[in-house]
């Protein structure tokens, strides 16, 4: 028996637990809506890496090309603290002077 207080994979237990109650995979599937593959998946994921292995893993990569260095990221939060009325394109101008060159579309982008 599997016990999981995670509303995340509540359902998926259940789905184990039930199969193993019944001894039928094929009914505790059709009971619980859900496809034989989708159980042999849960089974397999338990079986490798215990009750924590069901959780939901995002597949997107993030996408750190994007990103600039965190010495500009700090730089614009600091300007952003010190002058909270400045605008997008006064900052990147008050920020050029300063040597740290972006875009005012930049700045909205690190702002968020």
């Amino acid at each position: 028996m599997l016990h999981s207080t995670d509303k995340i994979i509540k359902h998926k237990t259940g789905l184990l637990n039930l199969a193993e109650e019944l001894g039928n995979v094929s009914k505790a599937c059709q009971v619980m809506g859900l496809s034989r593959d989708t159980f042999y998946r849960y089974k397999a994921a338990v079986e490798e890496g215990g009750v924590a292995a069901l959780l939901e893993r995002t597949r997107r990569k993030p996408n750190l090309a994007n990103r600039v260095d965190q010495a500009i990221e700090q730089a614009v939060q600091d300007s952003a603290g010190e002058f909270p009325a400045y605008g997008q394109a006064r900052t990147s101008n008050e920020l050029r002077k300063l040597g740290v060159f972006v875009s005012p579309s930049g700045l909205r982008s690190i702002w968020l």
